[in-house]
């Protein structure tokens, strides 16, 4: 990829004649999009019957593009099979856990798991490598399209297959695996692993082991379908690969970027919604860290299909969005769509462009986010985004435990954003990490909501507590082992002697009157909590009321340089909110944490430093308007004039650079 910022649509030539094509392309050099991404449905046009592969149409469409200065990132159409492969072989199609075969239309109706739909990927991805993989115009791979978007964990007898295989690959005898899943309970014990039942509908409730080892079995095994598209492609193209992936399916997106290139992400919230696309920035960006990510999808005005759409985007709403993208490490920027589908299931979905080829509603506000980008381009390009201080860890396996015991109901997703929100109202720079993510450079890390904390992530955060680091550990964490049990050595298993505590109960606290007094402060518990008698650890927060009265429900506990703090229990409503504010911002300051601003909430600063400079881009996302306190002398690189301390007021949408 060239260095610049790309600008880009989602674009299907396949649905359109020459002339509709020509005209996309004139309107696209003039609304200033620079790539398209395209190919990810188009399997029936490159193979209408098997065997009968032609790449000419798109090899062509590529030169267009590239004529005019457009440059392509080339899909892989494995989401929509053709129906030459799926009619008359319901063999190959998805099962879900009622047992419905799904039929041919929509995307992902195919188990990517069948051997005859794997061997066609391959041999249609090596034929597209062959012919346009080394094309000048393209200049990245995606593969297949948003896996796991629509479906969860196959039944079919393909994946029943390899189900037993990676059964007996992960625990070797079928005494082992009755032993790490407790089966004698509710006579569950198997004699052989073909015994070992795919999660279908049961009367009640699947035992948790099966439940959450099928979940993570689904996500290895799109993870190594995943792996053999990057073969295919590699054999003939050295273009990047990435997959547009979201935090919504049911993937290990640490392990399905294990062998990508670079990270990119399709997300549809609407204008009100803006603090989700600040959280995906945060997450992606680190995904493959020091490589920038891509917003591979998101809508220029709404989202829509045919059971509804969402309310169209506030103009200037997306200025703000690409600007804290590119300033928060985003290389491209693209919209889905360019030109409005004709047909399908996704008929009201805004465009760029109206089917009858007419500038839509967003039309205006995708042209003026282009000047914004032009805007801010050389700043961006000479700077990279800072270090944060705090990391926040996040984990699709933890995603994973709660599909199994959801407790109250407990959303992993939306727990995690809330959380996220919170932290950037209160102006901290943050980074969120997978499990597997390095802790360099960090200060404080926080490592909420995930039930099971290996050893290895157990030993790195320990070291890096060691070191100086402060680890926050839960709430909610640590109550499971690695095989969805109950820890039988003590209620958090080894993070106990860690952290200087013994769990005393674990229990839910909801309803009991049981409230937390902790930092000058007191707010009602709730959920899954443990409490603890200090072992060495210091108390920092007891509980008053409900069942447990004056039992700890927050500890401290050093070790080396740095400590462990405990929280068991999690704070309730607003004066909730105001406790874990006050939590974390005491262990900010007790970090050193020094990459923080002091905003006004829906307005959001991005750091970032060049080789002797340090850049602030500043945007309101929440087209409210808002202020930034500049804390020393300096120069506003757009407008070209000296800023002094003090309040700075930023308009609805409206975003500055700062240089100090």
């Amino acid at each position: 990829m060239k260095k610049q910022l790309y600008y880009g649509a989602a674009y299907y030539p396949e649905l359109w004649d020459e002339k509709t094509i020509e005209e996309d392309i004139r309107y696209m050099k003039e609304v200033g999009i620079n790539v398209v991404r395209m190919g990810e449905f188009a399997w029936a046009k490159m193979e209408p019957k098997q065997d009968e592969i032609d790449m000419s149409f798109f090899a062509n469409i590529i030169d267009k593009l590239y004529e005019n200065g457009i440059e392509t990132i080339i899909c892989t159409p494995t989401p929509t099979p053709p129906i030459w492969m799926t009619h008359g072989h319901p063999e190959r199609m998805y099962v879900d856990a009622d047992g419905t075969v799904m039929s041919h239309g929509a995307r992902q109706h195919i188990c990517t798991n069948n051997p005859f739909f794997r061997e066609r990927s391959r041999i249609i991805i090596e034929a597209m490598s062959k012919a346009v993989g080394s094309h000048p115009g393209v200049i990245a791979w995606q593969t297949d399209n948003e896996f796991k978007c629509h479906v969860q964990e196959c039944m079919c007898a393909t994946c029943k297959e390899l189900w037993h295989e990676w059964l007996r690959e992960k625990y070797g005898t079928i005494e082992n695996l009755n032993k790490a899943w407790g089966t004698m309970i509710w006579s569950e014990y198997y004699h052989d692993f073909q015994q070992v039942p795919q999660p279908y509908k049961t009367p009640f409730l699947h035992n948790a082991s099966l439940s959450t080892a099928y979940r993570m079995f689904s996500r290895e095994k799109i993870a190594e379908y995943n792996d053999e598209q990057i073969a295919a492609i590699r054999k003939y193209s050295d273009r990047p690969i990435t997959h547009n992936t979201s935090r919504g399916f049911a993937l290990d997106n640490e392990r399905l970027f294990k062998n990508l290139d670079f990270a990119s992400f399709d997300a549809y919230p609407h204008c009100d919604q803006y603090n989700q696309m600040i959280l995906n920035y945060d997450i992606w960006r680190n995904t493959k860290k020091g490589k920038p990510f891509w917003v591979m999808e998101t809508s220029p005005s709404h989202n829509g299909h045919l059971h509804g759409y969402q309310k169209p985007h506030r103009n200037g709403f997306l200025t703000a969005e690409v600007v804290s993208a590119y300033a928060m490490g985003a290389q491209g920027f693209s919209y889905w769509l360019w030109r409005q589908q004709r047909t399908g299931c996704e008929l009201p979905h805004s465009a760029i462009l109206s089917t009858w080829g007419k500038p839509t509603l967003g039309f205006d506000n995708v042209v003026n986010a282009e000047k914004a980008r032009k805007d801010i381009e050389p700043i961006i390009l000479e700077t990279k985004p800072s270090q944060a201080e705090l990391a926040i860890t996040y984990s699709d396996r933890a995603k994973a435990f709660f599909l199994t015991e959801s407790l109250e109901k407990i959303d992993y997703v939306q727990v995690m954003e809330k959380l996220h929100h919170m932290v950037m109202d209160m102006g901290i720079h943050r980074d969120l990490i997978f499990e597997g993510g390095d802790l360099e450079g960090y200060k404080l890390l926080l490592t909420p909501f995930m039930p099971y904390v290996s050893d290895e992530y157990l030993n790195r955060a320990k070291a890096f507590v060691e070191n100086g680091g402060i680890w926050i550990v839960g709430p909610l964490t640590g109550w499971r082992t690695g095989e969805h049990t109950v820890h039988t050595d003590a209620g958090l298993g080894r993070l106990e002697k860690v952290a200087g505590v013994e769990t005393t109960y674990i229990y839910s606290m909801t309803g009991t009157e049981a409230r937390g007094n902790a930092f000058g402060m007191s707010a009602p518990l709730g959920l899954l909590s443990a409490v603890f008698e200090p072992k060495g650890a210091k108390v920092m927060g007891t509980v008053h009321g409900g069942v447990t009265p004056g039992l700890a429900f927050i500890t401290e506990y050093k070790i080396g340089k740095g400590k462990i703090v405990m929280i068991g229990s999690t704070p309730q409503g607003e004066e909730g909110k105001a406790m874990m504010e006050k939590i974390i911002d005491h262990y900010a300051c007790e970090a050193g944490i020094s990459v923080r601003v002091n905003a006004t909430q829906g307005t959001i600063v991005a750091p970032r430093h060049g080789k002797d400079k340090k850049v602030w881009v500043i945007v309101n996302m929440d087209g409210k308007g808002g202020s930034v306190e500049i804390p020393q002398p300096a120069f506003d690189i757009l407008k070209g004039q000296t800023i002094q301390p003090g309040i700075l007021n930023i308009g609805s949408y409206e975003y500055r650079v700062v240089e100090f």
